[in-house]
């Protein structure tokens, strides 16, 4: 049996942990709140580089798709998580990735397909279970602390993209993330960077305009498409990454309230046994007392 300073020394750890947990909750409630808010900014902003795509193609060539020039090379960007008490955060995303694999596709002869894979991983967390699974990383980068700092890593991955472009291996981008749900909950999605779907926008320009002029542009339709495309790209990327922080931050918060009740229940446990042990301890030194003063008692008659 336990010893009552051993349990009191448990409690002490115990109430240590619960203050940790506190803390840890008001945080990731805190960070949720903020990649909410920038997913939910995001959207107006979205709208209007979509609008732009939809007047610049208006008179492109339905034929044609954006694509990198390559050999077959596929590149997965991936958001994972940097720290973890986060339940299967990043187990569910890579698990996500790997079942969608170029690999583990299969041409029409049944041969399996020789794309190759480049893995860059945002979240030290995802790119260790890939490398765990036999998958060579390209790159890790480390995911921004706050809301403010995703805008930098973003423009770290497309750069990357964009030497991989002109190395000339690459021609499929995709995007894997835990996409936010506004129920509180989260899924794995995966969306197509490149090549991109110009028949998305296009097929948009028989809906009807915003207002009441009509869309129409002065310079050369090259750079103007060029330059909404970048922009296309950022709010892309950089939505899938407040989403995945928003998903990891609600993961954490759930886990943590587990955590809380688990702590409330075994230190309650521990609560009663230190008084029943405490008690029992109690009684045997009056026990000890009485039956000295009884000795002590009898010898004086």
């Amino acid at each position: 049996m336990e010893t009552p300073e051993q349990l009191l020394k448990q409690l002490q750890s115990l109430n240590s942990l619960k203050s940790i947990v506190k803390t840890m909750k008001a945080l990731s409630a805190a960070n949720i709140q903020q990649y909410e808010a920038a997913v939910e900014s995001l959207k107006e902003y979205y709208r209007t580089v979509e609008l732009g795509l939809q007047v610049v193609l208006k008179d492109y060539d339905q034929g044609n798709e954006i694509t990198a020039k390559g050999e077959h090379h596929h590149a997965a960007i991936i958001f994972g998580s940097e720290l973890g008490l986060c339940g299967r955060f990043n187990e569910g995303i890579v698990k996500y990735v790997l079942g969608g694999s170029p690999r583990a596709e299969k041409k029409p002869n049944g041969k399996a397909s020789s794309e190759k894979s480049l893995f860059l991983v945002v979240g030290s967390r995802a790119a260790g279970l890939l490398e765990d699974a036999g998958e060579s990383v390209e790159e890790v980068f480390q995911l921004p602390g706050s809301a403010k700092g995703i805008s930098t890593t973003v423009q770290q991955v497309l750069l990357r993209i964009d030497q991989w472009r002109h190395a000339g291996n690459l021609d499929q981008v995709d995007i894997f993330y835990n996409h936010y749900l506004s129920t509180g909950m989260y899924q794995a999605a995966k969306l197509r960077l490149l090549p991109l779907d110009i028949h998305s926008f296009a097929a948009q320009e028989n809906l009807p305009w915003p207002s009441r002029s009509l869309p129409t542009f002065s310079m050369d339709s090259k750079p103007l498409f060029g330059a909404l495309l970048r922009q296309y790209f950022f709010v892309t990327i950089f939505r899938a990454c407040a989403e995945s922080q928003a998903s990891e931050h609600f993961t954490r918060l759930n886990t943590m309230y587990s955590a809380g009740k688990n702590i409330d229940k075994r230190f309650d446990e521990l609560t009663a046994s230190y008084r029943r042990v405490r008690q029992a301890a109690i009684t045997n030194e009056l026990l000890d007392v009485m039956s000295g003063f009884d000795a002590t008692a009898s010898h004086i008659e």
